[in-house]
Protein backbone atom coordinates (compact mmCIF):
# COMPACT_ATOMS: atom_id res chain seq x y z
CA UNK A 1 0.00 0.00 0.00
CA UNK A 2 1.48 3.59 -0.68
CA UNK A 3 1.53 6.17 1.45
CA UNK A 4 1.34 8.80 -0.96
CA UNK A 5 -2.70 9.69 -0.60
CA UNK A 6 -4.48 9.96 -3.89
CA UNK A 7 -4.41 13.32 -6.46
CA UNK A 8 -6.83 15.55 -5.81
CA UNK A 9 -9.59 16.87 -7.84
CA UNK A 10 -7.66 20.03 -8.14
CA UNK A 11 -4.44 18.30 -8.72
CA UNK A 12 -5.88 15.90 -11.56
CA UNK A 13 -7.28 19.32 -13.53
CA UNK A 14 -3.93 21.47 -12.93
CA UNK A 15 -1.98 18.42 -14.29
CA UNK A 16 -4.43 17.64 -17.26
CA UNK A 17 -4.47 21.16 -18.16
CA UNK A 18 -0.40 21.39 -18.07
CA UNK A 19 -0.32 18.62 -20.22
CA UNK A 20 -3.26 19.81 -22.70
CA UNK A 21 -1.17 23.09 -22.56
CA UNK A 22 2.38 21.91 -23.22
CA UNK A 23 1.81 18.48 -25.28
CA UNK A 24 -1.20 18.85 -27.27
CA UNK A 25 -1.19 22.50 -27.88
CA UNK A 26 2.62 23.49 -27.12
CA UNK A 27 3.92 20.60 -29.58
CA UNK A 28 1.04 21.29 -32.10
CA UNK A 29 0.16 17.36 -31.67
CA UNK A 30 -3.67 18.93 -32.22
CA UNK A 31 -3.75 22.11 -34.37
CA UNK A 32 -7.08 22.24 -33.41
CA UNK A 33 -7.08 21.90 -30.10
CA UNK A 34 -5.74 25.79 -29.05
CA UNK A 35 -9.11 27.45 -30.31
CA UNK A 36 -11.06 25.75 -28.09
CA UNK A 37 -8.88 25.92 -25.41
CA UNK A 38 -8.31 29.43 -25.24
CA UNK A 39 -12.11 30.27 -25.71
CA UNK A 40 -12.49 28.09 -22.58
CA UNK A 41 -14.88 25.55 -24.46
CA UNK A 42 -12.87 22.22 -23.08
CA UNK A 43 -15.11 20.56 -20.30
CA UNK A 44 -12.68 18.78 -17.69
CA UNK A 45 -15.05 16.23 -16.07
CA UNK A 46 -12.83 13.85 -13.31
CA UNK A 47 -14.51 11.00 -12.95
CA UNK A 48 -14.08 8.89 -9.81
CA UNK A 49 -14.73 5.54 -11.18
CA UNK A 50 -12.35 2.24 -9.86
CA UNK A 51 -14.55 0.08 -12.56
CA UNK A 52 -15.34 -0.10 -16.07
CA UNK A 53 -18.84 -0.08 -15.66
CA UNK A 54 -18.67 2.81 -13.23
CA UNK A 55 -16.33 4.14 -16.27
CA UNK A 56 -18.99 3.70 -18.83
CA UNK A 57 -21.66 5.08 -16.69
CA UNK A 58 -19.67 8.60 -16.04
CA UNK A 59 -19.06 8.35 -20.05
CA UNK A 60 -22.60 7.99 -20.53
CA UNK A 61 -23.23 10.66 -18.83
CA UNK A 62 -20.80 13.11 -20.36
CA UNK A 63 -21.94 11.77 -24.07
CA UNK A 64 -25.41 12.87 -22.94
CA UNK A 65 -24.39 16.28 -21.50
CA UNK A 66 -21.72 17.50 -24.42
CA UNK A 67 -24.83 16.58 -26.86
CA UNK A 68 -27.53 18.73 -24.89
CA UNK A 69 -24.78 21.42 -24.30
CA UNK A 70 -24.02 24.04 -26.40
CA UNK A 71 -21.31 24.12 -28.86
CA UNK A 72 -20.64 27.37 -27.83
CA UNK A 73 -20.14 26.91 -24.57
CA UNK A 74 -18.82 23.47 -24.57
CA UNK A 75 -17.10 22.26 -27.90
CA UNK A 76 -15.50 19.09 -26.29
CA UNK A 77 -14.88 17.53 -22.87
CA UNK A 78 -12.08 15.09 -21.41
CA UNK A 79 -13.79 12.72 -19.39
CA UNK A 80 -10.65 12.35 -17.03
CA UNK A 81 -10.52 8.47 -15.03
CA UNK A 82 -7.60 8.84 -12.43
CA UNK A 83 -8.68 5.58 -10.58
CA UNK A 84 -9.68 3.15 -13.56
CA UNK A 85 -8.07 1.48 -16.37
CA UNK A 86 -4.75 1.92 -15.18
CA UNK A 87 -3.96 -1.19 -17.12
CA UNK A 88 -3.39 0.35 -21.04
CA UNK A 89 -4.81 -3.09 -22.54
CA UNK A 90 -7.50 -3.32 -19.82
CA UNK A 91 -7.97 0.38 -21.07
CA UNK A 92 -8.16 -0.35 -24.54
CA UNK A 93 -10.33 -3.26 -24.77
CA UNK A 94 -12.95 -0.55 -22.80
CA UNK A 95 -12.55 1.83 -26.12
CA UNK A 96 -14.93 -1.11 -27.67
CA UNK A 97 -17.49 -0.83 -24.86
CA UNK A 98 -17.25 3.01 -25.26
CA UNK A 99 -17.75 3.07 -28.88
CA UNK A 100 -20.69 0.54 -28.61
CA UNK A 101 -22.27 3.40 -25.97
CA UNK A 102 -22.04 6.08 -28.72
CA UNK A 103 -24.04 3.68 -31.13
CA UNK A 104 -26.50 2.79 -28.57
CA UNK A 105 -27.09 6.43 -27.82
CA UNK A 106 -27.63 6.93 -30.93
CA UNK A 107 -24.64 9.50 -31.24
CA UNK A 108 -22.45 7.87 -33.78
CA UNK A 109 -21.94 10.37 -36.35
CA UNK A 110 -23.01 13.41 -33.85
CA UNK A 111 -20.12 12.40 -31.13
CA UNK A 112 -16.86 10.10 -31.17
CA UNK A 113 -14.03 9.48 -28.69
CA UNK A 114 -10.39 9.73 -28.75
CA UNK A 115 -8.60 7.98 -26.47
CA UNK A 116 -5.07 8.47 -24.37
CA UNK A 117 -3.31 6.88 -21.23
CA UNK A 118 -0.52 7.10 -19.72
CA UNK A 119 0.71 3.79 -21.41
CA UNK A 120 -0.55 4.31 -25.09
CA UNK A 121 1.35 2.19 -27.25
CA UNK A 122 0.15 1.54 -30.85
CA UNK A 123 -0.22 -1.29 -32.24
CA UNK A 124 3.55 -2.51 -33.88
CA UNK A 125 5.43 -0.52 -31.36
CA UNK A 126 7.67 -1.22 -28.14
CA UNK A 127 6.38 -0.13 -24.94
CA UNK A 128 8.91 2.65 -24.71
CA UNK A 129 9.06 4.27 -28.39
CA UNK A 130 8.62 8.13 -28.06
CA UNK A 131 5.84 7.78 -30.91
CA UNK A 132 3.33 6.53 -28.61
CA UNK A 133 3.79 9.79 -26.20
CA UNK A 134 1.68 11.57 -29.40
CA UNK A 135 -1.39 9.97 -27.27
CA UNK A 136 0.40 9.47 -23.69
CA UNK A 137 -1.44 11.70 -20.92
CA UNK A 138 -1.17 11.64 -17.10
CA UNK A 139 -4.30 9.96 -16.59
CA UNK A 140 -6.40 7.40 -18.86
CA UNK A 141 -8.45 10.14 -20.42
CA UNK A 142 -11.74 9.75 -23.23
CA UNK A 143 -11.99 12.95 -25.47
CA UNK A 144 -14.96 13.62 -26.69
CA UNK A 145 -15.38 15.25 -30.09
CA UNK A 146 -18.15 16.75 -31.88
CA UNK A 147 -18.12 15.19 -35.60
CA UNK A 148 -18.77 18.81 -36.58
CA UNK A 149 -16.44 20.27 -35.08
CA UNK A 150 -13.94 18.00 -36.40
CA UNK A 151 -15.49 18.78 -39.86
CA UNK A 152 -14.99 22.58 -39.56
CA UNK A 153 -11.40 21.27 -38.31
CA UNK A 154 -10.05 19.29 -41.25
CA UNK A 155 -11.82 21.70 -43.84
CA UNK A 156 -9.30 24.74 -42.22
CA UNK A 157 -6.44 22.10 -42.06
CA UNK A 158 -5.78 21.09 -45.76
CA UNK A 159 -3.47 18.47 -44.38
CA UNK A 160 -4.68 17.00 -41.65
CA UNK A 161 -4.62 13.17 -42.97
CA UNK A 162 -0.37 14.60 -42.45
CA UNK A 163 -0.85 15.34 -38.89
CA UNK A 164 -0.06 11.80 -36.93
CA UNK A 165 3.22 11.50 -39.48
CA UNK A 166 3.98 14.98 -38.14
CA UNK A 167 3.48 14.44 -34.23
CA UNK A 168 6.00 11.70 -34.50
CA UNK A 169 8.39 13.55 -36.40
CA UNK A 170 8.36 16.16 -33.76
CA UNK A 171 8.63 13.45 -31.10
CA UNK A 172 11.48 11.96 -32.94
CA UNK A 173 13.09 14.56 -33.21
CA UNK A 174 12.56 15.87 -29.29
CA UNK A 175 13.64 12.21 -28.08
CA UNK A 176 12.64 11.37 -25.13
CA UNK A 177 15.16 13.63 -22.72
CA UNK A 178 13.75 16.71 -24.87
CA UNK A 179 9.98 15.58 -24.51
CA UNK A 180 10.63 15.26 -20.36
CA UNK A 181 12.31 18.67 -20.77
CA UNK A 182 9.88 20.58 -22.36
CA UNK A 183 7.09 18.55 -20.09
CA UNK A 184 8.52 20.26 -17.12
CA UNK A 185 8.98 23.78 -18.17
CA UNK A 186 6.07 25.41 -15.90
CA UNK A 187 3.26 27.38 -17.04
CA UNK A 188 0.11 26.72 -19.07
CA UNK A 189 1.13 29.56 -21.86
CA UNK A 190 -0.27 28.94 -25.11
Amino acid sequence: MSDTPPASHDDILATTRHWLARAVIGLNLCPFAKSVYVKDQVRYAISDATTLEDALAALEAELRLLNAADPQRIDTTLLILPNALADFLDYNDALFFADGLVRQLGLEGVLQIASFHPRYQFDGTAPDDIENYTNRAPYPILHLLREDSIARAVDAFPDASDIYERNQDTLRRLGHDGFREWMNRPGDEV
